[in-house]
């Protein structure tokens, strides 16, 4: 059961030292003339200045759905946020305060407190003491809180939230890249930007009724994120361009700041980071061009951090670096709490002073997720040479894959991964070939959304530019032999092969297992499900045999929920054309299969199954095509709903 456990409040504690005001004044040249300048520590390469000086008028591109969709107003639609199963989007959070004040009352021998105060860690004022502003969006709650002790159903809980949270938000932005492409924008709609304004709007971000200190609930340590903005959306770094996000003075009871996270990118000079120790430079004195020109001073973000050095608590730690491959060009990792042990002020390298903040990593956390990311950078280049000797193979694939697939076991000597024919794609009958193609298009260059193979989607094509999924359909309908278009197309996406480096893995807790070495982009291609197609009938043969056979039909409807915009458009509905029949045949994996046969079976899969036509017309034979649900750190389990089975005996027999 979870709890939200009080913080003293910090009236209580005594007056602080004035060592690091006197510090300061110390450091001060005499005559030197300190110009007031105070301004969020900016992080670098994010363009959001512009974006967030700009008014955002209520009409913008999403104001109108897509012409390619097709609304109507039907009931029962599946939602990602439904508003008519909770109170609201933060009704979590009112049932954790709700189970505080149940324990809270059985501490002090009461029921209900009466002082709404008696959760926050800083007392919110008075509503008569403020001015209240009204806003089109909720603003962010002054009550501090921490979340303690979450069970496992509350732990599952959150963290669907936040995924769904996620998947929406990242449906969204890839939606609105395409809207813009069509209406011919710049960078300045960029599809990120987008999609945060409109979730913020429609009351769709996470955690603004409670400011969280300390860990997130449904946050991870070791998740990744491509976008500053993404960070905003789950309430673990509120401010988007600040590097030090922090509950202000104007807002605490007791006048003093109250720092909860920051960012460490390297964008200050002075920083130092060696992992589990940081040495952070404090915000305010920089130019334009990021370099000091004038001394730092304690206030601000500053002064936060010197106060919950002082009280004691924890911060949330996010770094964020350049990235190959990223959709912005960086990647945010959140790598867990950290403790201010030390500030001081110092003379930095260009001769100003500077606030420096000294951060440790609280023990018995998860492996930081930038050392994971970077580890598997290295396995990716060189893995014998720098990684573990337990690779036994370092392409199991026997180049029938465009990129190598690795084979990793260092828990006991079982090779049976390289005991089998690999197959890249799936084995049909002969006769389903014999429909042959149907006509393609013309395009040269490459398809656009008036070409007939965007017709046979419903219209608009399931990919972006980049390869992303869109949305989901019941089936997907590619470009084939007959159309006139390069291999680059945009909708050639699943035959161009697997893009990620995977490794095939052996786990003392659960069998066999599929990770990649890369990170994986939500709404991204991972690889086809592969094995030999076989009828109704030939299946009941093979499975008296004994044989491992998967049934597509089963497959849990995931493809639904990406690209669900019913939270945005509340007469959407999910598409329905192209259709497929039932499908009747099975998938016999023993002895002929891809690495997708060792993916891991969960209820809260991060990867879906799509259907895909390509190379044949055969409705009752569509390829199996995994895409991603969520963006995907490296050298983690893959997770895939085969529909049946549960948690523990849910993997295919190959697998266990």
């Amino acid at each position: 059961m979870g709890s939200l456990i009080p913080f003293q409040d910090l009236n209580l504690y005594p007056e602080p030292p004035a060592s690091a005001t006197n510090a300061a004044a110390a450091a001060t040249p005499a005559g030197a003339r300190i110009v007031p300048k105070t301004e969020p520590k900016v992080e670098p390469f994010d363009e959001l200045s512009q974006f967030l000086a700009q008014p955002h008028p209520q009409q913008h591109y999403f104001s109108s759905p897509s012409p390619t969709f097709s609304f109507s107003s039907q009931p029962g639609l599946p939602s990602v946020l439904d508003p008519v199963v909770e109170d609201s989007v933060y009704s979590e959070f009112n049932r954790i305060s709700e189970l505080f004040r149940t324990a809270f009352g059985e501490r002090t021998g009461g029921g209900d407190s009466a002082d709404s105060n008696s959760l926050a860690i800083v007392p919110v004022q008075e509503e008569s003491q403020v001015t209240v502003t009204r806003r089109r969006y909720q603003p962010r709650s002054s009550e501090l809180v921490r979340v303690m002790d979450l069970g496992q159903d509350d732990d599952r809980h959150f963290r669907a939230l936040v995924r769904r949270t996620r998947m929406l938000f990242d449906s969204l932005r890839i939606y609105a890249d395409e809207r813009r492409r069509d209406l011919g924008l710049g960078m300045r709609a960029r599809g990120d930007l987008k999609a945060s304004s409109v979730m913020r709007d429609r009351g769709l971000w996470l955690n603004r009724d409670k400011r969280i200190v300390g860990a997130i609930p449904g946050v991870y340590v070791g998740d990744l994120f491509f976008f500053r903005m993404e960070l905003c959306v789950v309430g673990l770094h509120g401010q988007a361009q600040a590097g030090i996000d922090y509950l202000p003075a104007s807002k605490s009871s007791n006048g003093e700041p109250v720092a909860t996270s920051v960012i460490v990118s390297g964008g200050y000079e002075d920083d130092e980071d060696v992992g589990e120790v940081i040495i952070y430079t404090g915000q305010g004195g920089q130019d334009k061009n990021g370099r000091q020109c004038v001394h730092q001073k304690l206030e601000g973000g500053n002064l936060a951090l010197e106060r919950s050095m002082a009280y004691g608590i924890e911060l949330r730690v996010i770094r964020g670096f350049k990235y190959e491959g990223s959709a912005s060009g960086k990647v945010y990792v959140y790598d867990g709490l950290y403790k201010v042990t030390d500030s001081y002020f110092d003379v930095g390298k260009s001769g100003f002073g500077v606030y420096k903040f000294k951060l440790v990593r609280i023990e018995n956390q998860p492996e930081m997720g930038s050392t994971v990311l970077k580890f598997a950078e290295s396995l990716r280049t060189r893995a014998m040479s720098v990684g573990p000797t337990s690779y036994i193979s370092l392409d199991i694939s026997m180049k029938k894959e465009s990129v190598p697939v690795l084979f990793y076991n260092d828990v006991d000597n079982n090779h049976d991964p390289m005991y089998f024919d690999y197959i890249a794609t799936a084995v049909f009958p002969p006769y389903v070939y014999r429909e042959g193609q149907s006509n393609g298009c013309n395009c040269v260059s490459g398809c656009i959304d008036d070409c007939p193979c965007a017709a046979k989607n419903g219209g608009e094509f399931a990919y972006d530019q980049n390869g992303l999924l869109v949305r989901g359909k019941p089936l997907i309908i590619e470009c084939g032999i007959n159309c006139g278009c390069p291999p680059t197309c945009r909708n050639r996406v699943t035959q161009k092969g697997m893009r990620h480096r995977f490794e095939v893995f052996r786990s003392r807790e659960t069998g066999w297992g599929l990770r990649s070495l890369n990170l994986i982009q939500a709404g991204a291609f991972i690889c086809e499900f592969a094995g030999v197609a076989l009828t109704r009938e030939q299946a009941q043969i093979f499975s008296m045999n004994g044989d491992s056979l998967v049934y597509p039909s089963r497959f849990a409807d995931r493809w639904a929920v990406w690209g669900d915009l019913s939270p945005i458009f509340t007469d959407y509905v999910r598409p329905t054309y192209p259709s497929i029949p039932p499908l009747g045949f099975a998938m016999d994996v023993s002895k002929m299969r891809n690495v997708a046969c060792y993916i891991s079976h969960s209820s809260s899969p991060n990867v879906l199954a799509q259907f895909v036509l390509h190379d044949h017309n055969n409705l009752q034979f569509p390829h199996l095509m995994l895409f991603a649900m969520e963006t995907i750190p490296p050298l983690r389990d893959l997770s895939l709903d085969y529909g049946v089975g549960t948690e523990r005996d849910g993997k295919l027999r190959i697998c266990n």
